[in-house]
């Protein structure tokens, strides 16, 4: 291959940007698994029809099909690539269902594949990170506060540990919205939601002709269903402002209630991080609850780069049904961007902690007896890939910001500190760098 064209859509990172979403991906699973959620994997493809019949996505599936197909014409299998992973997990859990513990509790990781025009922050090819509660049949109201917790979690750990910019994560209840859409007299309460949902895209003036053009109300009703989504508070005052819209319905009532429950406990869980914002609907048909999407803290550009809430008809056999509440970070849609901008950055683009320098060619297996020794004891450790001057072998450390050189000396073996220029005497069975230095750092640009 002499030549290649790039693919726009599939972002492809350089090692030193690896690492940071290795990073990042660590840290979202270690607050899964303290969350108690256990790790699954589905197949990347599934039945075209179950992948179109999930809300407006059918244009953006890519379809799957051997070349040479095992049978000829119509009858030959298509597929799709799952453009999320909730879809998927649906599948998964009524194949699976006599083998699993409901309340089921998983976090999946997986690229998934949209046929979409590329843009920051949409891409054809990315990485998503989930989290789901399940239950059989019921699932309990405090599970969605649960999944805000972990959401909680996992944007604190990015910003504690590796300089995320501040998330804000904004929560809305469906039934809050359908029943205030009922109450007004509208016939297609789902069909108002989608064009809300493009409130932030397309604004308020253009969602209101929409309403009118395409849903068949009045001008003075679209101007409510603009009034509720225009509503937005840190704690329960939001309930005061609906009530004061005028609007009643049963289904209204009990999203308010739900909606109040979730930011009263997300409060206690995650001060200052959740915020009710009405016009929150989530375009997806699945989500019959609440529903939670995330933006960035200056990078409100990207729209929202996580999201989730509650689906109670997901998935069903016939007898049972699957209730669940469940949150996805687009790891790709913030990450790339951010790495794109120089926002994060490591001071190494290899894991290596120390480079064991070889004088001779004779003394290599001695350095790989070194670098063994290191690496037992959990010292990320790689040896010089050639003999050659000290001074060399340094630079080739330095320009790959290893931060330690080794060398095997007659009278006891020294370790260098190529940043600060110290240099001491060292056993490989008992020293011991300091803890920032034996995996790459995360920070952000500037620190």
């Amino acid at each position: 291959m002499a030549r290649t064209t790039p693919m726009s859509g599939f972002p492809e990172f350089l090692p030193a940007d690896r690492i940071i979403e290795q990073r990042v991906l660590d840290a979202l699973t270690t607050v899964f698994e303290l969350h108690g959620f256990g790790s699954v994997e589905t197949r990347a493809i599934e039945p075209l029809e179950v992948l179109a019949g999930k809300g407006e996505v059918d244009k953006e599936v890519y379809a799957v099909r051997r070349l040479h197909a095992d049978t000829d014409g119509d009858d030959a299998p298509v597929w799709g690539l799952h453009y999320d992973l909730t879809v998927p997990f649906a599948r998964y859990v009524l194949e699976h269902a006599g083998k699993l513990q409901f309340p089921f509790r998983r976090y999946q990781v997986q690229k998934v594949w949209r046929g979409e025009r590329p843009q920051e922050g949409r891409y054809r090819e990315f990485t998503q990170a989930d989290v789901d509660i399940v239950g059989a049949d019921v699932l309990a109201d405090h599970h969605d506060v649960e999944i805000v917790a972990v959401a909680a979690d996992g944007f604190a750990r990015l910003r504690r540990d590796l300089g995320f910019p501040a998330a804000v994560l904004r929560v809305n209840n469906r039934k809050l919205a359908e029943g205030f859409y009922t109450g007004l007299g509208i016939d297609d309460p789902a069909a108002v939601l989608q064009r809300i949902d493009k409130l932030d895209k397309i604004g308020p003036d253009r969602v209101a002709a929409s309403l009118v053009a395409d849903c068949g109300v009045t001008e003075a009703v679209a101007r409510s269903c603009l009034a509720l989504a225009e509503i937005a508070t840190t704690d329960e005052s939001f309930v005061d402002r609906v009530r004061a819209l005028g609007v009643d319905h049963p289904l209204l009532d009990e999203g308010l209630e739900l909606l109040a429950a979730v930011v009263r406990g997300a409060g206690r869980v995650a001060p200052g991080l959740v915020r009710a914002d009405l016009s929150i609907a989530r375009g997806l048909d699945y989500y019959t609850g609440t529903v939670l999407e995330t933006q960035l803290a200056g990078y409100e550009s990207l729209g929202s780069v996580a999201s989730g809430g509650r689906y109670d008809r997901l998935a069903s056999d016939g007898r049972r049904t699957y209730p669940g509440v469940g949150f996805s970070f687009g790891v790709s849609r913030m990450l790339v961007p951010l790495l794109g901008q120089g926002v994060l950055t490591t001071d190494r683009s290899v894991p290596t902690c120390v480079l064991v320098a070889v004088d001779a060619d004779e003394s290599r297996d001695a350095a790989f007896a070194t670098a063994t020794t290191l690496r037992g004891r959990g010292i990320p450790a790689e040896v010089a890939p050639k003999a050659d001057r000290f001074g060399k072998q340094i630079r080739y450390a330095d320009r790959r910001g290893i931060p330690y050189v080794w060398f095997a000396r007659p009278d006891g073996d020294e370790v260098k500190d190529i940043r600060s220029g110290d240099q001491v005497a060292a056993d490989a069975d008992s020293w011991q760098p300091p803890a920032d230095d034996v995996r790459p750092r995360v920070r952000p640009a500037g620190e």
